[in-house]
């Protein structure tokens, strides 16, 4: 990301080790933003957008877009090299054979296929995701975590998406929730790290905003709905309320966070939906193949499929 942003977390890193920053720390910076928001008042502003805004966005451009913020995703314990570089020969040879679309814009995969998809991805711009730190349940050693970041950094990762320790933050300990990310973050360097909330299994709108703001403040540069292993996937209410703290992030900081729905995202409209909401709350600045993605593997066959005007099944 910018130059604000590496210097604001050297900051906060700098004044946890001179013992400057406790828990009462991140409590003053929650205070600075509005979390009485209440889950209905959220779905009455989801529906809003849905019902005006929407079908502006259901055209062929936007769809366009769409597939181009597609991080392509395997993250089941059956996956093998072969099906690994099958995807990747795939994106290889979808740039060929469709050269007037945009290519999708990560594949994301578990660490130990890093360094397979480094060596044999021929695409640029295409960057190259894991999951890490005791992924999807972020139960593990902090140490374990920074290991497996950092081996995933070494094999050519370019993205790193980790999940927010939840139960840190269930047990209101703001301090470990925000010292993994700000480690982590760490050890990504210059490799961007997408923090997942695991929203479904948040318990209101307001624990969403929270989590958003706490791994915003600790160095995320995106904010992620969900493993999809959990508590379900994506939602429009959810992604509305991390867009509005992403908003108020930016406001007070001048630091622009990415934004990643993920998880059950099984229709085109969905994709829309999401990509509305991102538009209408922060504006066309966050509306970029940098700034939102998309985790998913399911929408590529059907995006292209209604790009095209025709059933594909190509990925």
């Amino acid at each position: 990301m910018g130059t604000i942003k590496e210097e604001f977390s050297k900051d906060i890193r700098k004044q946890k080790a001179a013992g400057r920053i406790d828990s009462s720390k991140y409590e003053q910076a929650l205070a600075q933003y509005n979390l009485e928001i209440s889950d209905d008042e959220v779905k009455a502003a989801v529906k809003k957008i849905i019902e005006e805004k929407v079908p502006e966005n259901n055209n062929l451009e936007v769809k366009k877009f769409l597939f181009g913020s597609i991080e392509y995703t395997t993250l089941s314990v059956t996956d093998t090299e072969e099906k690994v570089l099958g995807m990747v020969e795939k994106i290889n040879k979808f740039n060929e054979d469709y050269p007037e679309l945009p290519h999708v814009a990560a594949i994301c995969t578990y660490p130990n296929f890093t360094k397979l998809i480094a060596d044999s991805l021929e695409v640029e711009g295409v960057e190259v995701a894991n999951v890490s730190g005791a992924f999807p349940s972020s139960q593990t050693f902090l140490e374990v975590k920074t290991i497996e970041t950092s081996l995933a950094i070494k094999d050519g990762a370019t993205n790193i998406d980790i999940v927010l320790p939840v139960g840190s933050f269930f047990s209101g300990d703001y301090e470990t929730v925000c010292d993994t990310i700000s480690e982590l973050k760490e050890v990504c360097g210059d490799a961007d790290m997408k923090v997942i909330l695991e929203t479904g299994v948040l318990r209101n709108a307001k624990d969403i905003k929270i989590a958003s703001l706490l791994a915003m403040y600790s160095g995320a540069d995106f904010i992620k709905t969900s493993t999809g292993k959990e508590g379900g996937g994506a939602s429009a209410e959810a992604v509305y309320v991390m867009c509005q703290a992403i908003k108020e992030y930016y406001d007070k900081t001048g630091i622009m966070v990415g934004l990643k729905p993920s998880g059950g995202i099984n229709s085109a409209m969905d994709a829309i939906i999401y990509y509305t909401i991102l538009k209408e709350v922060l504006g066309e600045k966050w509306a970029t193949n940098y700034y939102f993605r998309l985790g998913t593997s399911r929408l590529t066959n059907l995006l292209l499929s209604e790009i095209l005007g025709s059933e594909i099944k190509y990925f």
